[in-house]
């Protein structure tokens, strides 16, 4: 007799994770059944296979599992649900939830409920709850108080429906109108959750959830209060490890190894992760997903490193980002469940390649990515990826295709808030295509970089991409059409001068007035430099283009100098244009309390408690 319902096979994924079997695993089908409840109550992630073994035996022996646990069995696999089957996790725990009802267990039949809330997908098809399923988990929180105080759920169970509610509001915080204030109103709600656990912190259970609120609550106040999250969060990994349950805490690892670095603790950060990725229970490995997770953040933290001490001075490192990007990308493709790191972690370690000149395998690693990234969405992502590649491909001498990765980089990133990307792209697609010997595409080229610059606000860029197009026109038309484009870039380049002028006697436009950009710039950051004023030629005379501008997107924009030079097509020669470091982070910040990749708090994307190829958080 199976121990599974159809409905549970029609979910088409496998039922129960078959992975963490322990080394001395019983035979008897009581014993595993034993096993199996225990691991369960530890809230173990080996519980989902515990289950599946268990059920096997319980059914060549002619039994079946009972409905509570079967319901244990179900909730199991469905924390377990990672890529392609996390869509199943939402009916697997609402099957779940149905069995604890049979089974008289009220208090987890909420708990299962509320997972499947938060496991079902959110606003546009993603992951997490959205603002209805908010509502709905209030509604189960007040019910499992209720449940609570006549003795029908137990103070795990009732910490645990809270904490869910809690987190939903956690998400949904960068979509309130006043997302400080609901921070500060969620911290009141964890607060009051502490208080409701804390006097039955003896229970493993109790303890598990504790250290899940103090994530939560480190989290959300990581951008406010670095300092207090800091300790929030090392208090959380320590009473995870109190409890017994050391496995959910990979993602505080990642949550306080970002927080160091946003600090400035980078070595302390890097320890951290290594330790994490060094320190394996013997009965528990870690998956290759949360290990490719680990490699990364630790790249991008010795990355962090080694910039601040070539910036400060300090002491020289050994290069270890490439390795560990590498070692991303191995256990990315071992784990086959989250395209969103392995694709990162490709085009981290194609860039890192391209850096040192290793173009071919740069162009490899790239195109990999920037298919992932294509199936992921990641605009910020595939714009780098492109731009990259056109950069690598114009080093290799095929200039006619850099033009092309240019040009559609160019396309998506002009969809963007901030135009001057797009420009700056439009600009460095016709400096390939002028490589290329296309003057005519060149010159059209430019013209539209300097028509997007002009749109921009950025007179004083307009004026570069007009002179760079007067030489393409020099060689296509003559000297004479050459002079009015001349003549044209020295009327940008005092519109420029005017502006900024402008901006250091009037700090406040009259408004309905199209601002510069530049009135927009922050000031420039420590290593920032000031370029100096190049010169545009016409017949009038000599006019200054630059006026001192600050390196930014606009200033990477001219990529020919003074003397007309040309791009070294050697193969890593002559350096990455400079204008590649501006681009947008790639899952970079689209809210100031989501959780990246990288586990940084501001960072973008899916929260990480629900991303694919992440456990789905359950608050054992």
């Amino acid at each position: 007799m199976s121990s599974r319902s159809p409905d549970e096979f029609r979910l088409g994924v496998r039922p129960y994770d078959q992975g963490f079997r322990g080394g001395d695993e019983p035979d008897d089908p009581h014993e595993l059944l034993h096993r199996a409840r225990r691991l369960t109550a530890e809230g173990h992630p080996g519980a989902g296979g515990a289950w599946e073994r268990a059920a096997t035996a319980l059914r060549r022996a002619g039994g079946a599992l009972a409905p509570g646990d079967h319901a244990d069995a179900l909730d199991a696999t469905a924390l377990d649900c990672r890529g392609a089957a996390l869509p199943a996790a939402g009916p697997l725990f609402f099957r779940a939830a149905d069995l604890h009802e049979q089974a008289g267990q009220r208090g987890k039949a909420l708990v299962s409920r509320a997972r499947a809330l938060v496991a079902g997908p959110g606003p546009g098809g993603g992951p997490g709850p959205g603002a209805t399923a908010c509502a709905r988990l209030a509604e189960l929180r007040e019910r499992a108080t209720a449940l609570h105080a006549v003795g029908q759920a137990d103070t795990a169970e009732t910490a645990t429906v809270c904490l869910l509610h809690a987190r939903a509001r956690a998400d949904l915080l960068d979509t309130a109108p006043d997302p400080v204030a609901e921070a500060g109103a969620v911290r009141e709600e964890l607060d009051r959750l502490l208080a409701f656990a804390a006097p039955h912190r003896a229970d493993p259970a109790v303890l598990g959830v504790l250290a899940d609120t103090l994530a939560v609550l480190g989290r959300i106040t990581a951008p406010d209060d670095p300092a207090a999250a800091l300790s929030r969060l090392r208090a959380s990994i320590d009473q995870h490890r109190a409890a017994g349950r050391p496995w959910p805490a990979t993602e505080q690892q990642l949550l306080l190894s970002a927080v160091l670095r946003t600090t400035g603790a980078y070595e302390e950060a890097a320890t951290l992760l290594r330790a994490t990725l060094a320190s394996e229970l013997p009965d528990l490995p870690l998956r290759a997903g949360d290990r490719a997770r680990l490699c990364l953040a630790l790249a991008r933290t010795v990355a962090g490193a080694g910039e601040r001490w070539r910036t400060t001075g300090g002491p020289e490192v050994a290069d270890e980002e490439m390795p560990l990007l590498a070692e991303s990308v191995h256990h990315s493709d071992e784990a086959s469940d989250d395209v969103r790191v392995g694709a990162l972690a490709r085009l981290r370690l194609g860039v890192a390649y391209a850096e040192r000149g290793r173009c071919r395998e740069a162009s490899t690693l790239l195109e990999r990515a920037l298919a992932d990234f294509s199936e992921e969405g990641d605009t910020a992502a595939r714009v780098r990826a492109r731009a990259w590649l056109g950069d690598c491909a114009l080093r290799l001498g095929e200039s006619g295709r850099a033009s092309r990765e240019y040009a559609l980089a160019a396309v998506e990133a002009l969809a963007w808030d901030d135009r001057r990307h797009g420009a700056a792209l439009s600009h460095r697609t016709a400096d390939a295509l002028g490589v290329a010997g296309a003057p005519e595409k060149a010159a059209r080229a430019y013209e539209r970089a300097a028509d997007l610059w002009r749109a921009a606000g950025d007179h004083t860029a307009a004026a570069r991409s007009l002179r760079a197009r007067s030489r393409q026109v020099r060689i296509a038309c003559g000297d004479v059409a050459a002079e009015v484009v001349l003549a044209e870039a020295a009327r940008e380049a005092a519109r420029g001068r005017r502006g900024s002028a402008g901006s250091r006697t009037a700090h406040d436009p009259p408004v309905g007035t199209a601002v510069p950009v530049e009135h927009a710039r922050p000031t420039p950051v420590a290593g920032e430099t000031r370029r100096p004023a190049h010169e545009v030629h016409s017949g009038d005379g000599t006019v200054d283009a630059c006026d001192g501008a600050p390196t930014h997107v606009a200033a990477h924009a001219e990529s020919e100098s003074e003397t007309d030079s040309r791009v070294d097509q050697g193969s890593g020669a002559g350096g990455p244009w400079p204008g590649l470091r501006e681009l947008p982070e790639p899952c970079g910040s689209r809210g100031r309390y989501q959780v990246n990749v990288y586990g940084e708090v501001g960072g973008t994307g899916q929260r990480a408690a629900t991303a694919a190829g992440t456990r789905v958080q359950g608050c054992e």
